[in-house]
């Protein structure tokens, strides 16, 4: 599974990095951005959380 967060549609309300550390994260500026990769087997579940909890869809399975 792989995600990304469109820039443009963020609103940086941190709820996926709350959900998900390990996978998002605050970037230089300020927006939370996909920092793995590749979302390890054990991380899906909360990645997935992640996304369905971003308030303006800015987080997709890619």
């Amino acid at each position: 599974m792989k995600v990304t967060v469109d820039q443009d549609l963020c609103i940086a309300c941190g709820s996926c990095i709350d959900a998900c550390p390990e996978v998002y994260d605050w970037n230089d500026e300020g927006m939370a951005s996909a920092v793995a990769e590749e979302v390890p087997v054990d991380l899906e579940e909360s990645a997935k959380e992640a996304l369905e909890s971003c308030p303006t869809d800015a987080i997709k399975e890619v």
